[in-house]
């Protein structure tokens, strides 16, 4: 019984006399998958990412907002430890984070409307929610009944 390939099944290996035998990594390597879709990966990754939605204030809080913010100024000095909350804006997509910095505050730019804290850190006074520390337990503030 004759098959398809008997004409050159016992013919010897062809050896290349101009090109060196390849390593068997590197023989394996041309075989190896490759990432067609390269960054699909980090795509599908990011969409998935949350981020928050901005909380937009009422004037009452934005009132005892500023209140603190007077009440820190006034008190800058004495470098009391508090906590800000505030918004980040993500860089990428709609949305961000809130971020709480705990730090004392090392100066208020009302023109660049901007806190800089001790720590480095900066933060734009529009995206402050909340202002909190020990500074603010012996205070009474006012209501808007008041």
């Amino acid at each position: 019984m004759t098959t398809k390939y008997d004409d050159i099944i016992n013919l010897p290996h062809h050896v290349s006399a101009t090109r060196p035998r390849m390593s068997a990594i590197n023989r394996a390597a041309q075989f190896s998958p490759f990432a067609a879709l390269t960054g699909h990966g980090a795509a599908v990754k990011e969409t998935a990412r949350l981020t928050d939605k901005r909380i937009e204030l009422d004037e009452s809080i934005k009132d005892e907002l500023s209140h603190r913010m007077q009440i820190v100024s006034d008190s800058i000095k004495e470098q009391p430890e508090i906590s800000i909350t505030y918004f980040k804006p993500d860089e990428r997509k709609n949305g961000g984070e809130y971020i709480t910095a705990i730090s004392s505050v090392k100066k208020i730019d009302e023109h660049g409307r901007v806190v800089a804290m001790n720590d480095c850190t900066i933060i734009p006074i529009d995206d402050i929610i909340n202002i909190d520390g020990e500074i603010f337990e012996t205070i009474v503030f006012r209501s808007g009944d008041e």
